[in-house]
């Protein structure tokens, strides 16, 4: 019987490795063809030809070994700015205690409890021809107003609202705001800042004062945040400065009914057996920007925050800087709406230069380094932290 495994003295599978090595390679040679085929693989070669850590990959050991080293040397770098940091945070509580004499004058023009000098109260517009136009007109009308009344132009204590209105020119604050938080803020007299103590861990505290009122007890609510100036151990080159890590709010006395961050709701239950229905009252949270003072708070466990807590917690955090670094230091400028506008355009010119940069694919990021008047930190006692 003849052998079917041999062929001319051939093996059959080597004929049919042949035969399949020849279909291979005209299967290639009309993918190769392909110019779409062609210009994918071409894209793929140049992305991994030109990453960085490719790149890095290829270097012989002796220069990845100096590369370590000059890693070493910039954690070490990481270290000297966070001493750095920590050296600007004695110097804005040094100045705190320059810029507090003015702060307090100003609670007391905002108060009413003293009234300005003529002098103190003179100011040169940078339209002062304007001005002095309108003004010209306005005392005809008051020329006029007078000859047909005889009443007098009202003069309030102090100026009104005028950290209310802040709240309500500010769009980051106003969103807070519910429509019962209002009468409430009404009642707000000054907003503090206060740094940590010499030697303590870096923080800062937010102190709300309150004239008494028909809604709590307190007359100081307080915002306490946690900074860390430090590189991370898992991830040095991260660091940047200073970051807020957690914050602290505190308890507020709320008077009976008064209560604004819960609601009262009615439940109908209906029971199982006998099928009778009772209505049942229960408190449950409410917005409001008092929710302010009773924050989330930082996973400090090694578990992970969902997306929104997370993102409720950033808020929050961004919230505090913005009251230190603007609010604050700058108060009569967000009341009249100019440090608004000042906003608004600084952040079009930085549109316009990303704009004109387009082109050469790259610019500058620049670090705000500004000092910003704060207070020698206390802590107070009219507010119990949570």
């Amino acid at each position: 019987m003849a052998d079917n495994s041999f062929s001319d003295g051939v093996p059959s599978d080597a004929l049919e490795a042949a035969k399949n090595a020849s279909n291979t390679e005209k299967l290639t040679d009309q993918v190769m063809q392909n110019p779409q085929v062609l210009a994918a693989l071409q894209e793929r070669l140049d992305n991994v030809s030109h990453t960085p850590s490719s790149y890095i990959e290829t270097l012989p050991k002796a220069v990845k070994r100096r590369i370590n080293a000059l890693k070493q040397l910039q954690v070490r770098c990481a270290h000297i700015e966070a001493k750095f940091y920590e050296e600007v945070h004695d110097l804005e509580r040094k100045y705190a205690a320059l810029y507090q004499p003015l702060f307090d004058k100003r609670r007391e023009f905002i108060t009413g409890d003293v009234e300005p000098t003529d002098a103190e109260s003179e100011w040169h517009s940078d339209n002062e021809e304007e001005d002095k136009l309108a003004g010209d007109m306005k005392n005809k009308v008051v020329l006029a107003e007078k000859e047909a009344a005889t009443g007098e132009e009202p003069n309030p204590r102090g100026i009104p609202e005028f950290w209310f209105t802040i709240f309500r020119n500010v769009d980051m604050l106003s969103e807070l705001v519910q429509e019962y938080d209002e009468p409430i803020l009404k009642h707000l007299q000054d907003i503090k800042v206060k740094f940590s103590d010499p030697g303590q861990p870096m923080s800062f505290v937010l102190e709300f004062h309150f004239e008494p009122n028909d809604y709590f007890t307190n007359s100081v609510l307080t915002k306490t945040y946690k900074m860390k100036s430090e590189p991370d151990k898992a991830d040095p080159f991260s660091f940047e400065g200073p970051e807020i890590v957690d914050c602290d709010g505190c308890a507020i006395d709320w008077k009976k009914g008064k209560n604004v961050t819960v609601k009262t709701i009615k439940k109908k239950q209906k029971h199982k057996g006998r099928g009778t229905v009772r209505t049942i009252t229960k408190q449950v949270p409410n917005d409001s920007f008092f929710n302010f003072f009773s924050p989330l708070k930082a996973s400090g466990d090694g578990e992970s925050l969902d997306e929104d807590s997370e993102f409720t917690l950033a808020s929050d955090f961004e919230i505090g800087h913005f009251f230190r670094e603007r609010i604050v230091p700058r108060a009569v400028l967000y009341f009249t709406g100019e440090a608004i506008e000042d906003d608004d355009n600084f952040e079009e010119g930085e549109e316009g230069e990303e704009e004109e940069l387009e082109g050469d694919e790259e610019g500058e990021d620049e670090d705000d380094a500004d000092i910003n008047p704060k207070k020698e930190p206390s802590q107070p006692s009219e507010c119990k932290q949570q």
